[in-house]
């Protein structure tokens, strides 16, 4: 008679062995998310993106080439701010919402199902493309027939395109790119969130007060902030990253800039039957934000002292935490 297996056998042992490396494995590797899920991240975020203005009750500005006349109460609901007025802001509602899908998606990488990126990028363009036709529709219907008026629609397309494409790129570096071209896209994004923090503190219609001239002084700081956490974020260690962080820099020295410059050329009705003296406008306000070094340098100083002080912390960190596993494992 065969003795009975006591659970020692050499085939038990294996077979048990497997069993524990399979269980090991799956607790190790995070659970894959549906394809629905990551199309729903890309919705949200993009939603997110938009949230300011939908915060402000989305009633369409004032237009200067309106068919008839109107109150702000009478104007059309629309997803987003089409006017010459608030064309920073239009920028900063997209860019900001897929710079957020594009941070998720980096953070979520490990959980990504195949396609999984591509079904974020889905849902962010969904909504971005949804909103930018309900507006253009809306707008079309009530502006008056005329050249002028043609072109102005055409100009807010325009901006609003290069929006949605400078946020694709945007997304797919923060989500897919090392570190060094991760960086250059949060940079980007960073300039957009200005605008689309100050429609936050500050909805349009609003009545202006201490209180909200306070929290707007404090918003011009929050493009150099993040840039500062970016760079900390990123580090020094090789030729790219340094490359990278000067680029940042230049890009928040630069992009509050060319917003500024824009919004004044645009938003000055004296000038708009006059193409030429728009642009000429428009250069000259960049040039006095661009030199003027109580407007340019405190930024710059600011994204650097943070960026120093948090690559130090990091750093700092890094070596307790090694110090800390020697001592586990000598």
């Amino acid at each position: 008679m065969a003795p009975l297996d006591d659970g020692g056998s050499p085939a038990h042992d294996t077979a048990a062995g497997t069993l524990a490396s399979d269980v090991a494995e799956q607790e190790a590797t995070p659970q894959r998310w549906a394809v629905v899920w990551c199309f729903g991240i890309g919705v949200a975020c993009a939603l997110v993106g938009l949230l300011p203005w939908f915060l402000t009750g989305m009633r369409l500005p004032l237009q200067n080439l309106w068919a008839t006349s109107a109150s702000p109460e009478s104007m059309p609901i629309v997803l987003l701010p089409f006017s010459q007025y608030m064309l920073a802001l239009i920028v900063g509602l997209i860019v900001t919402g897929s710079a957020v899908a594009g941070v998720v998606a980096r953070a979520t990488r490990e959980r990504h199902p195949k396609n999984g990126l591509r079904a974020i990028l889905a849902g962010v363009l969904l909504v971005q493309i949804a909103a930018a036709a309900q507006t253009a529709v809306v707008v079309m219907s009530g502006l008056q027939r005329s050249t002028w008026a043609d072109v102005y629609l055409a100009a807010l397309i325009a901006v609003t395109v290069v929006s949605v494409v400078t946020g694709i790129l945007i997304l797919l570096l923060v989500a897919k790119a090392p570190v060094a071209g991760a960086t250059v896209g949060l940079g980007l994004a960073a300039v957009a969130v200005g605008p689309w923090v100050s429609l936050l503190v500050f909805p349009v219609g609003s009545v202006p007060s201490d209180l909200t001239s306070w929290m707007l002084s404090i918003v011009r700081w929050v493009p150099a902030l993040i840039v500062g956490v970016v760079l900390a974020w990123a580090g020094f260690q090789t030729v790219g990253r340094i490359i990278a962080g000067v680029g940042l820099l230049l890009v928040l020295w630069v992009g509050p800039a060319v917003f500024t410059a824009v919004s004044a050329a645009a938003g000055t009705r004296v000038l708009a039957g006059d193409p030429r003296g728009m642009l000429e406008f428009g250069l000259q306000v960049f040039g006095g934000e661009l030199w003027t070094p109580e407007q340019s340098l405190p930024p710059l100083i600011l994204a650097v002292m943070v960026a120093v002080v948090g690559w130090f912390v990091r750093r700092l960190l890094r070596v307790r935490r090694e110090a800390g596993a020697q001592t586990l494992h000598p």
